[in-house]
């Protein structure tokens, strides 16, 4: 597996691992219609205007396909005095998981938060998300609970 840091032509893989990821993560969490209605090409506009602006990495297989993501920047919300960084997103096709590859792309977000000397950084998950341990697994702890919608 390759990590590096995305360019634009990456954008519709990304937002294929968006979809599919969203799709099979929250299936039974976030209701069925919403999920069934995430378009590749809405995300893959999304991606095309954010990758400039942003911190954002990617995983490839073998093959030069992109199969994870992460991105992370400034604390977002300014709720949270003391952390101001924040890990935007990570997500993984299904098949990819468990295989060590979230800690992979955790890492240059977290070297990119130390460039700008922010220590510290907080990331907002479902409580029905699984992946609530992977988090646990690198050190994150429950700091408070919101409702969305």
């Amino acid at each position: 597996m390759k990590i590096r840091k995305a360019v634009i032509a990456d954008a519709s893989g990304i937002a294929k691992v968006h979809v599919d990821s969203w799709r099979s993560t929250y299936s039974g969490i976030v209701p069925d219609e919403y999920l069934k209605n995430l378009s590749y090409e809405s995300r893959e506009m999304m991606w095309k205007k954010g990758i400039p602006h942003g911190h954002i990495f990617i995983a490839e297989n073998e093959e030069g396909e992109v199969v994870g993501f992460a991105c992370g920047g400034q604390e977002r919300s300014g709720e949270y005095e003391n952390f101001h960084g924040e890990l935007y997103a990570i997500y993984i096709l299904k098949e990819y998981q468990g295989r060590g590859l979230g800690k992979k792309l955790v890492a240059p977000v977290v070297r990119q938060l130390l460039g700008k000397h922010i220590t510290n950084m907080l990331v907002l998950v479902l409580e029905e998300n699984k992946s609530c341990l992977f988090y646990e697994a690198l050190g994150a702890r429950k700091l408070d609970s919101v409702e969305v919608e």
